[in-house]
């Protein structure tokens, strides 16, 4: 079974995403904050991260960007996942290491297949 590390400020994105993705399969783990994603991530080691950008402390930027360039943890696809909808931002996203970039809402048959294509490459 895949496992996906979702790292989200909010609460209730958190249960969101995280009660779509178990109705679909994949284990899940969670993280409120940045920092605490980075530790998940090179603990766990998940499949995939699911990224927000706009959090207090790291932004979802600059923890994409820490993650890619770690050696333990480059090789885990990063889906940016936020309510900003701007192509600037979406560059940005993808120069720091992040492999898709989504606007919430994001529809649940969206989400899966789209978290399904990374890990498939």
């Amino acid at each position: 079974m895949s496992t996906v590390l979702i790292i989200d400020d909010s609460p209730t994105e958190l249960h969101l995403f995280q009660s779509m993705l178990e109705r679909n399969g994949f284990d899940t783990l969670v993280a409120d904050s940045g920092e605490e994603g980075l530790k998940q991530a090179r603990s766990a080691r998940p499949n995939c991260i699911l990224m927000d950008v706009v959090m207090p402390g790291m932004n979802g930027f600059q923890a994409t960007r820490k993650l890619s360039h770690d050696p333990d943890t480059s090789g885990i696809p990063v889906i940016i996942i936020t309510s900003k909808d701007q192509e600037t931002d979406k560059i940005w996203g993808m120069r720091q290491g992040a492999v898709e970039y989504l606007v919430k809402p994001v529809a649940e048959k969206q989400l899966v297949s789209m978290i399904n294509a990374v890990m498939a490459t």
